[in-house]
Order: structure tokens, then C-alpha cells, then sequence
């Protein structure tokens, strides 16, 4: 592990009024974060993260869910700076390959499950995403059946920021700002069992979610729709965990109309749920699999597509060029790193200790900490994610009209850990190496949080 002790000497206040003056933040209310300032994190090592006016907080985050291995990791510093001395850059148009990434696609096809052997490489979710569409529009066409162009999500679902994935998701502050979308998009029901099941159990609910996918297939006729896409658990919805019931006659109504099914992996993949990825958990197999943010633990961008057999042969036997790709397909220290975080998270047993050990420890003590707090009406997780309904009466399932969860967001900040507004609901996604001590700070700094805003929300008393 890389050891940092001391900032890097950075001015806060200068940092802060450059940032003001030329950084436009993603998904960011500029004028406001101008007025308070941005946040200038200066350092960080394990599951920790330090801004630079000495403040330590827990990163229950892990970045943007995807820093699985931690902070500072010589390997993966190692793993890039070799590759950049030897092949900084070579792209991989006009019949050119490299040794990273040709290693990495086998590395990813060994764990990948099922028949997906192939692998296209990009450099975010949201590319992997635009990738998948074009992909599955082209199978189609060459199997004879150009008029499959529909592809159907859900809503509430999160698939990336470009116009393709925003048009996919389901989030309507993104559609707001990006209409006309991408047209061929029908959504249906998300399986959010707390909120929306109207009595139904946890099995009747996630049945009649799953059915709805069978009624919007008649509705808009099987044979014009491409696919069915989906996040194993929805991430930025608000780690909406699908009842048990609900993959298993996902993929059932998909075979019976041969239709494409779709994991986006990009939040699942890579140990999250406990499993290589979170279909292994759920018990689907994919015909075609998104990938990002876990591949490299984030330390350079990559993104992959795991293709199935059934696409890529047709694809290859075709004879014609797939007119897509990125100049940074396959970057070769990109590639380097992430061959790398998958041998440590092999070689380290680190997702099999997310499956038994530190995973469960994290949801129990989230549960007997928090499950009776008057404020979380739900906790709800697999493996390192989870999600905390936030509510106004835990007894009768009341809902807050207003925005809480950007209250807490700030709490938690304050309390010293790093965790995300999703809505009313607070989520967490810490790194996979987190241990059980970090477990225990994790959610005591959490229970501060909460108390604070318990106090200011409901009872009107800031502490």
C-alpha cells in the first residue's frame, strides 16, 4: 500500500476560486456550489479520503462506486507506469492489437459468466451503454429483422449521462434536459418492493413487476423490440434491491419472446454484490453485459461490452465492419491497470470475503444499528451497497415532501463519511477492502448523521 502522511501543500481557497472561475461539475448546481465552494480532496489511502484542510472522512462511496480496491495501491500505480514507459498509447482501429488489452479480454471472458467470450472495449459506463444499443440494433439487422429497434428499461433506472443512456434510464430531471431523446425507448415498473407494492409480498411484487416486462412485450408486439435492459440492482435510483422472485421470470418472458437480455454492470460488477458480477447473484444469465468503474477500481477510465456468443458469431460471420469504436478503445495502460485489479481481486479472495465475510457484516450492522431508527424506514443491500429509505413516520410508512436526503448527504459529510443522496434515500457503496472495524466507524458516523437530521427534519431542532 502506497503511504501518504502529510498534504501536498495545497491552497484550498486558490483551488476553490479556480474551480469557480473554469470548472463546469458534472450533475452540479454551479451557482450555488460556487457560492459555498467546492470540496478540495487532497489525498487519500484505503477507505479514506482527506480534503485539503486536514479533514478525514470514511469514503462510503468508494469514488463513484467503483473504487473496489481502495485507495493506493502500488500495484496498480506499478501496473500503469510500466505500461507507459513501454506502450503509452496505441489504438486498436486498422487490424492493430496490443498485449494489455488482448490479455484483458481473456481475463474478462474467463470470469464472465456463461458464453460471453468476446469483449468491446470503451471508456465509460455510459459509452459501454451506447456501445450495447448500437450493438444489439446491428444483431438484429443482420439476423433479417431490422424492424427489432425497440429496447425496453425501466424507470428509475440510471444508464449513463450521454443521449443514448440518458434516453434508456429512466430519470426525469435527465429527460427534462435532453428531449427530443433518443426515440425506440419504452419503459416499465422499477421492482422498488418498500415503496410501491401495495400490500403484495416480497415474491408477489417482484412476480408482477417481472410480468410487467410479458404485458409492455404484447403491448408494443415482441417481434419489434431489440432487448431488455436492466441494472441487477438499480445504483443511482437508490439501490433499489429486485425481490428474489423477479430476475429468474425476467429471463423467463426474455427467452420465450427471444428477446435480448441486457445486464448493465457498470455499478454490480467487479465484487459488489459478492459475486463477479451482480447477475451471478441474481441468478440470470445475460446475452450481453455492460461493464466500468469496478474493471480498473477506477484508477484510469475503462469500460468493456461482454458479448455472447450468440451476437459476436454474428456479428464476426457476417463479413462486414462494425462502424463503432473510441480513439481510447482498449488504452493500453487502461487495460494494463485493470488485468491488474483483476488479479488482486482474484489473488486476494477479496470477492469471496465480500460473499461471507465483511458483505454480510456491513448489512447486519447496518440493520442492528439502524433498523429501528425513527428515521430509516428501510434498509435494504446485498453484499458492500445499501439503501436507507429516509421517512417521516416509520410506522406508517410516511413519506417526506421535501427534500431530506440532501440534508443527511450533508450531515454524513459533517459527521466525517462520504455517502450519497439518491432522493429521500441515503446510499452507500464503500471500497470491497473495507474492514470490520472501518464497518463499525462506517455506521456509528452514519448514526450521527441521522440523529442530526432526525432532529432538524422532524422535530425541528438542529443540534
Amino acid at each position: 500500500m502506497l503511504h501518504t502522511t502529510k498534504a501536498n501543500g495545497t491552497d484550498p481557497a486558490e483551488i476553490q476560486a479556480t474551480d469557480a472561475r473554469h470548472h463546469l461539475h458534472p450533475f452540479t448546481d454551479t451557482q450555488a456550489l460556487n457560492d459555498k465552494g467546492s470540496r478540495v480532496i487532497d489525498r487519500a489511502e484505503g477507505v479514506r479520503v482527506w480534503d485539503a484542510e486536514g479533514n478525514e472522512l470514511i469514503d462510503g462511496m468508494a469514488g463513484l462506486w467503483c473504487v473496489n480496491l481502495g485507495y493506493g495501491r502500488q500495484e496498480l500505480v506499478d501496473a500503469a507506469s510500466e505500461q507507459l514507459r513501454t506502450l503509452p498509447y496505441y489504438n486498436t482501429f486498422f487490424q492493430s492489437t496490443h498485449a494489455p488489452v488482448t490479455r484483458l479480454a481473456k481475463a474478462i471472458a474467463d470470469i464472465a459468466p456463461g458464453d460471453l467470450n468476446r469483449v468491446f472495449f470503451a471508456n465509460s459506463g455510459s459509452e459501454a451503454v451506447d456501445t450495447m444499443i448500437r450493438m444489439v440494433r446491428q444483431y438484429w439487422t443482420l439476423k433479417g429483422k431490422p424492424y427489432r429497434k425497440l429496447l425496453i428499461a425501466r424507470d428509475n433506472a440510471y444508464h449513463g449521462s450521454t443521449l443514448a443512456g440518458a434516453s434508456l434510464g429512466g430519470m426525469g430531471p435527465m429527460h427534462a434536459q435532453s428531449a427530443p431523446l433518443l426515440p425506440g425507448i419504452e419503459r416499465i415498473r422499477q421492482p422498488y418492493w418498500y415503496g410501491e407494492a401495495d400490500g403484495l409480498s416480497e415474491d408477489e411484487f417482484g412476480l408482477a413487476c417481472a410480468r410487467a416486462l410479458e404485458d409492455k412485450l404484447l403491448e408494443v408486439g415482441p417481434d419489434n423490440v431489440a432487448a431488455f435492459v436492466g441494472e441487477p440492482i438499480q445504483g443511482a435510483g437508490g439501490v433499489i434491491v429486485p425481490p428474489a422472485t423477479y430476475w429468474p421470470e425476467i429471463q423467463r418472458i426474455c427467452r420465450k419472446y427471444d428477446i435480448l437480455l441486457v445486464a448493465d454492470e457498470v455499478i454490480c460488477g467487479y465484487g459488489r454484490t459478492g459475486s463477479w458480477f451482480g447477475c451471478q447473484t441474481f441468478g440470470f444469465q445475460p446475452d450481453i453485459m455492460t461493464m466500468a468503474k469496478g474493471l480498473s477500481s477506477g484508477y484510469l477510465p475503462i469500460s468493456a461490452v461482454a458479448v455472447g456468443d450468440r451476437i459476436a458469431d454474428t456479428l464476426i460471420e457476417s463479413g462486414g465492419e462494425f462502424a463503432h469504436g473510441f480513439t481510447y478503445s482498449g488504452h493500453p495502460a487502461a487495460a494494463a491497470v485493470a488485468l491488474e485489479n483483476i488479479r488482486l481481486l482474484r489473488d486476494e479472495g477479496v470477492i469471496e470475503s465480500v460473499a461471507s465475510d465483511i458483505g454480510p457484516h456491513f448489512q447486519s450492522k447496518l440493520r442492528n444499528v439502524l433498523g429501528e431508527h425513527p428515521l430509516c424506514g428501510h434498509i435494504e443491500g446485498v453484499g458492500l451497497i445499501a439503501g436507507i429509505a429516509l421517512v417521516w413516520d416509520r410506522k406508517n410508512k410516511t413519506f417526506f415532501d421535501r427534500d431530506v436526503g440532501t440534508l443527511c448527504r450533508d450531515e454524513c459529510t459533517a459527521a466525517g463519511l462520504i455517502a450519497r443522496a439518491c432522493g429521500n434515500r441515503i446510499v452507500l457503496s464503500p471500497p470491497l477492502v473495507i474492514r470490520r472495524d472501518e464497518v463499525d466507524e462506517l455506521v456509528d458516523r452514519l448514526r450521527t448523521a441521522l440523529d442530526n437530521t432526525y432532529a432538524q427534519a422532524v422535530t425541528g431542532v438542529p443540534q
